[in-house]
């Protein structure tokens, strides 16, 4: 994966992208609804570009930039229109040879020939809309492709020499928990540099809200959801894969309400990573005497992870092992690391 940079994000809305799959509100889930143009993305790099020339690379503490393409399926609009945005991008990458593009897009929307003229634009990262790789699934989701899109146009982007990033959802029509782990499976296989993990959100006005008022659509519960993720993320994360976004980025209209149903949550990657936590300290703890007092070490930083929302996993850890005391403290250790003592 890249270095750990700023994101100057740009929103592509549902323009150009050939098919409406059932859970797609891009207006609702990106906050836009006017298609970009080379305007948007000079207003979005002017913070950036607002330094002299030859500014960025002299100064040692400032980070490279990515100017991400997010919303749409970027490779689907008019081939004149993406250029004007790539076009537009041409000083920023000017600045500082760290600077870097990025684009979402479709598996079926991807080709030799676009890739080559990608090239061009110095686009230096391609995240694919995978979603599912069981085809029954894609159906029922009106997705448009097939898993086998998904391996042909993975194999083109690593040969062509683009970072990959793939996104996958769980709880789609037709899903189930053994189908969204043979999923993480199947795209551990195409070893992207990274993944997005989306559980489905049933948002208002969508194909999908309709099925579920007709009981059509049955969504995941929110900790359905988190338990899977959890798993999932414990898969990618034993292959060297980092995952990179768990859950729909948060804004006002999902939170205010359309998000009717599904597993929507403004914190959701955090009550995982909680899910995770509390998951290996009770393997840990698996034949600790009751009646004991225990001390859970931790990454700093990591403490509200580890006791969990509402402290709901101190309380769990305590009862399921009958616990006399139960802190958590922190300490200078890996991010990945817990420890349990006896004290």
């Amino acid at each position: 994966m890249t270095p750990k940079r700023r994101i100057i994000p740009v929103f592509v809305p549902h323009m150009g992208c050939p098919h409406t799959c059932v859970f797609c509100d891009q207006k609702t889930i990106s906050g836009a609804i006017t298609p970009a143009t080379a305007e948007d993305v000079h207003d979005a790099l002017r913070p950036v570009m607002k330094d002299e020339p030859g500014a960025e690379q002299n100064r040692t503490d400032a980070l490279p930039a990515e100017l991400a393409f997010y919303g749409g399926s970027f490779t689907a609009l008019p081939v004149a229109m993406q250029n004007e945005l790539l076009e537009a991008a041409a000083p920023f990458l000017g600045m500082d040879p760290r600077n870097s593009i990025r684009l979402s897009t479709r598996p079926d929307c991807i080709d030799e020939s676009c890739l080559e003229r990608l090239k061009t634009y110095r686009v230096a990262t391609i995240e694919i809309g995978a979603q599912s790789m069981c085809d029954d699934v894609l159906g029922m989701s009106m997705r448009g492709h097939t898993s086998s899109d998904v391996v042909r146009s993975a194999s083109m982007i690593k040969q062509q020499g683009f970072s990959l990033i793939l996104q996958m959802m769980t709880g789609l029509p037709g899903d189930t928990y053994e189908k969204s782990v043979y999923t993480a499976q199947r795209l551990i296989n195409l070893q992207p540099d990274g993944v997005r993990i989306y559980p489905t959100a049933v948002v208002r006005g969508t194909t999908l809200h309709e099925l579920w008022l007709q009981g059509e659509y049955m969504p995941q519960t929110l900790g359905d959801a988190v338990g899977l993720c959890a798993t999932l993320c414990g898969l990618f994360q034993n292959a060297g894969i980092p995952v990179i976004r768990l859950g729909l980025n948060p804004n006002e209209a999902l939170s205010a309400g359309d998000a009717v149903a599904g597993a929507y949550h403004p914190a959701f990657g955090e009550l995982v990573y909680s899910k995770m936590y509390c998951d290996r300290a009770s393997a840990m703890l698996e034949g600790v005497m009751p009646g004991s007092c225990v001390r859970i070490v931790v990454p700093r930083g990591r403490t509200s992870r580890m006791t969990g929302s509402h402290r709901s996993n101190i309380y769990f850890l305590s009862e399921k092992y009958a616990l006399k005391h139960l802190k958590i403290v922190e300490s200078d250790m890996s991010a990945d690391d817990i420890m349990i003592e006896m004290y």
